[in-house]
């Protein structure tokens, strides 16, 4: 057993037909007894399955098995992100290498239709070869078996534990507005930007983009605040990352980075600028 969570638990194991080391995942039953639910993850799994990049865990197979609902995947060496941040922020060089491996990444997905909608530290892995990409589409899934909108009032509450997994609560601090008010018609790629500008915040200050000491006041906060620029908190901040961070993290998903090809190209030049510069 590696892990588990709201999606399942995860565990190492070994392909004897090919001799490898796989990572398996058991969908959790609350999931797997709904055939409707079942079926459109196996269709979203084909489409995951086809998203062939560097920066993206791969999807071998899915099978099922004496009723428990199973995917294959790549087993991936080394630590997630959100272990990484317990430790204190990232180097610069690190943030704009990992920015640009994981916009790169959606971009992928995004021309492919598929939108992630759970970007957050935990979902992405820290390897040798540099950022991986996880749990593509599960999301959809688990969103699926929330109520899109769910009333303040009957959610946890920060104090419990903030980070529960498979509920609402477990990724609030990095979801988009449209997604804490239940407009699911307006989920898109866009919304997949808002969560990566939190995810950068995070990794170039340490901090989380968006804080609050209850629910109510978190979600207030998402809704009608924005966080101190990264170069307040971290003074090495180029005035272009907090410029691109901004950008992603607004309000409306109309003045957001519009793709995510745009922004990795936008990152690339950072990059460029700043060795220039240098």
């Amino acid at each position: 057993l590696l892990g588990a969570g709201g999606m399942g638990e995860v565990y190492k194991a070994r392909d004897t037909r090919l001799d490898r080391t796989v990572a398996i995942k058991v969908l959790p039953q609350h999931l797997a007894d709904k055939p409707e639910l079942r079926e459109r993850f196996e269709r979203e799994a084909r489409t995951i399955a086809s998203l062939n990049h560097p920066h993206i865990c791969t999807l071998h197979d899915i099978g099922r098995q004496d009723g428990i609902d199973f995917l294959v995947m790549e087993y991936l060496e080394g630590e997630t992100l959100a272990t990484r941040l317990l430790k204190g922020p990232l180097p610069l060089e690190q943030v704009l290498q990992y920015a640009i491996e994981i916009s790169d990444a959606l971009d992928k997905a995004h021309r492919k239709g598929v939108t992630h909608r759970d970007i957050k530290p935990g979902n992405v892995m820290l390897t040798k070869s540099g950022t991986k990409l996880l749990d593509f589409g599960l999301a959809k899934l688990k969103q699926a078996a929330i109520p899109a909108a769910m009333p303040v009032s009957q959610m946890p509450t920060l104090s419990q534990n903030p980070t529960i997994e498979g509920t609402l609560l477990g990724t609030l601090q990095y979801m988009a507005p449209e997604q804490v008010e239940g407009k699911v018609d307006e989920i898109d790629g866009r919304t997949d930007i808002f969560a990566f500008g939190a995810l950068v915040y995070e990794m170039a200050t340490g901090k989380k983009a968006f804080t609050g000491r209850s629910t109510a006041s978190l979600l207030a906060a998402i809704m009608n605040l924005d966080p101190p620029p990264m170069s307040s908190l971290q003074p090495v901040t180029p005035p272009a990352l907090d410029r691109v961070v901004k950008t992603c993290l607004a309000k409306e998903p109309d003045e957001r980075w519009q793709t995510a090809g745009d922004l990795c190209r936008e990152l690339k030049w950072i990059v460029e600028d700043g060795s220039q510069a240098g």
